[in-house]
């Protein structure tokens, strides 16, 4: 997720920034990139970390769910000589996008990129009023679908569970009031109508509305789910030797990497309370220091990179573990599908 989760463009120098790889060279070396190998970046934005990639020699196959990233990068793909794929797919089909032989590296940078923000017609950030969209996709449910139609019990739990939003109950029923009057349209209209209710006190670092429009974008394009599930996807699709890097920028998304990695290290089976029944073999090992966090120097020229967070494993040989999500403990929100117009 983007630095200041969505609350508008980033800038460096006095001027608005376009998407920069965070943690570039961290990840570079997590991946140990070689020529002839065939790597999949599951987020390819604007192309920073697959550029990285293809100048190392490796073959790439880029994947994103938003259409507009996948038009963006056509002139990478004709530069690259035949050695850049893109595929308009979530990152959690990622498998089936893989070669029959396995892949030898796969990347994530989970969240928004800055590119998104910036565009107002994407309704992702407050301080640029816009439709209230956030779809990453252009398809499906909208935010304002969501902030319409939604119980004001799903719309607490949507903002305390995935914003981490204090007020949620507060904002959720002034939401319902306002709603009754007038349906929410845009983004503006949202974060006027919360900062009124929880307004700005001067020790605020943030505004008043981030929390919850982090909260509707997670929740519109199901990040937490669509992470799970492409860390499984990942453990199937990965060769022996291949290597998974991720890169998160919120601590909900942190802790799904980290449960996977420590599920996936081969430590006893069964619970703590109970005799262990046997030992697993491990999928994988740890790559380099268990977290690596952007340095200073890069978080000045890079906002975005304040709240970053690297892990990185690397495939044995051993069989994938069981596709069960219970090992990431996702909250048990409202059903997104129920939602739409």
């Amino acid at each position: 997720m983007a630095a200041d989760l969505g609350g508008g463009s980033f800038e460096a120098d006095g001027g608005p920034v376009r998407h920069i790889p965070v943690l570039l060279s961290e990840v570079i070396q997590a991946l140990a990139p070689k020529r002839g190998q065939t790597i999949l970046d599951g987020t390819f934005g604007a192309g920073g970390y697959t550029s990285a990639i293809l100048a190392e020699g490796a073959n790439v196959i880029g994947l994103d769910r938003d259409p507009n990233a996948i038009a963006g990068g056509q002139d990478l793909v004709k530069a690259s000589g035949g050695r850049l794929t893109l595929i308009h797919s979530r990152f959690s089909e990622l498998a089936e996008h893989a070669p029959a032989g396995g892949l030898d590296g796969i990347v994530l940078d989970i969240g928004v990129s800055s590119m998104q923000i910036d565009e107002a017609e994407r309704g992702f950030s407050f301080q640029k009023n816009g439709p209230l969209d956030m779809r990453m996709s252009a398809s499906g449910v909208s935010a304002a679908d969501v902030v319409n139609r939604a119980k004001v019990s799903d719309l607490i739990r949507i903002f305390g569970f995935l914003g981490e939003e204090k007020q949620a109950g507060r904002i959720a029923r002034a939401i319902e009031r306002e709603r009754a009057k007038e349906p929410f349209t845009t983004t503006r209209q949202l974060a006027n109508l919360i900062e009124l209710t929880t307004p700005r006190k001067a020790k605020d670092k943030i505004h008043p509305a981030t929390r919850v429009f982090q909260a509707l974008r997670v929740f519109v394009n199901d990040e937490l789910g669509e992470l799970a599930q492409a860390l499984l996807a990942a453990e199937r699709a990965l060769k022996p030797g291949g290597r998974l890097v991720i890169v998160s920028f919120h601590s909900l998304e942190d802790r799904i990497v980290k449960k996977f990695f420590q599920d996936r290290a081969g430590k006893a089976a069964g619970s703590r309370h109970l005799p262990q029944v046997h030992d697993r073999a491990a999928t994988f090992t740890p790559v380099g220091r268990p977290m690596v966090a952007a340095s200073d120097e890069e978080s000045v020229v890079n906002p975005r990179a304040r709240s970053a967070k690297l892990r990185a494993g690397e495939r044995t040989s051993a069989p994938a573990g069981t596709d069960d999500l219970s090992i990431f403990n996702l909250p048990n929100l409202a059903a997104l599908e129920k939602m739409g117009s």
